[in-house]
């Protein structure tokens, strides 16, 4: 079955496993507590995936939430969900659809033709990532939630860039506005979360908020006028010659470049500089990559002179998860 399904069984910890396959009863399996509702992986960017265990209330919260910050009304919408049910992106549309009664039509997986279909037979709402939002015209849904990788700010109107992740049973910042019940902080530059969505622990039972009920993403960002700009990880920040550089911003830069297709930021070890910002590519001509200097001179035209890439890294694919985040461990 792959050693990617035996992380996520492992994360999981269930006691009985159904599948194609039948029913297979497992050793070590631990129960849920009175009230749980779902066990749901995250989406495992920074290696062995974790398991997060979501109450019926915070479920509710978030169906609740998300429903009435886009005045979703099941008398004339209908949801599409496509993504992987295995993450939150993908179950959190179906939770949304059974909690608030609204219509839902489920797709196994992202198919362009299947999409529009259910478009022209009525669906209005879906939740998508960014990569399918650029390969085809989605002005036909009303609104498209978008999340999972870098969200480019010229996105279609109907677009909203969401903000959230497994802990807190999807997105709870739409377009840079929390939704109602959502507080938002940034503390030392982390963005810290308390509102009624989050998961009540980790699989292993250690609780997720500290002792005033605030989770700490470990994203840093930003909170100017109410609205929350989202930097990325912190764990991701690359400090070349004491200047801190976020990968996204320059990641966005790079992207605009005809001979890129794909691009992941990171920092190498480097003696003199501590580390350097490189460009992994995946060009869109392999015979005709794109060149170090013309991408240095695209970034220093738009960001910090610092925020240019020292070295350029070309390969044929990014490693991904299925919501389509760059899985930076394995670069």
């Amino acid at each position: 079955r792959g050693p990617a399904r035996e992380a996520q069984i492992r994360a999981l910890a269930p006691g009985v496993v159904v599948d194609e396959h039948g029913t297979t009863r497992l050793e070590g399996g631990r129960p849920v507590a009175e009230g749980d509702a779902l066990v749901v992986t995250t989406s495992g960017t920074t290696g062995e995936p974790r398991a997060v265990v979501s109450t019926h209330e915070a479920v509710a919260a978030a169906a609740r939430a998300t429903s009435a910050a886009l005045d979703v009304d099941p008398e004339r919408d209908r949801w599409l969900a496509c993504l992987p049910l295995a993450h939150v992106g993908g179950l959190s549309v179906v939770t949304r659809a059974l909690i608030t009664g609204t219509p839902l039509e489920v797709h196994d997986g992202v198919d362009l033709e299947r999409l529009h279909d259910a478009r022209r037979r009525g669906a209005t709402l879906v939740s998508l990532v960014p990569t399918v939002v650029a390969r085809t015209d989605v002005s036909g849904f009303r609104r498209v939630l978008l999340g999972g990788s870098a969200i480019p700010a010229d996105r279609p109107a109907n677009c909203v860039a969401t903000y959230g992740m497994t802990e807190t049973g999807g997105g709870v910042v739409y377009d840079g506005r929390p939704l109602a019940g959502v507080e938002v902080a940034v503390v030392d530059g982390e963005i810290r979360l308390r509102c009624p969505m989050l998961a009540r622990a980790d699989r292993d039972g250690r609780p997720l908020v500290d002792a005033d009920g605030w989770f700490h993403t470990g994203d840093g960002g930003a909170l100017v006028d109410g609205v929350l700009s989202v930097h990325g990880r912190l764990a991701e920040v690359i400090v070349t010659g004491g200047e801190k550089v976020w990968p996204d911003p320059v990641e966005k830069v790079l992207a605009e470049h005809p001979g890129v297709s794909e691009v992941a930021v990171v920092g190498r070890p480097d003696p003199e500089w501590g580390e350097v910002v490189t460009a992994v590519v995946v060009p869109a001509d392999s015979a005709s990559p794109p060149r170090l200097d013309e991408l240095r001179d695209l970034v220093r035209s738009r960001l910090a002179p610092w925020c240019a890439p020292r070295r350029l890294e070309l390969r044929s694919s990014l490693p991904r998860t299925a919501l389509g985040k760059i899985r930076r461990h394995l670069l």
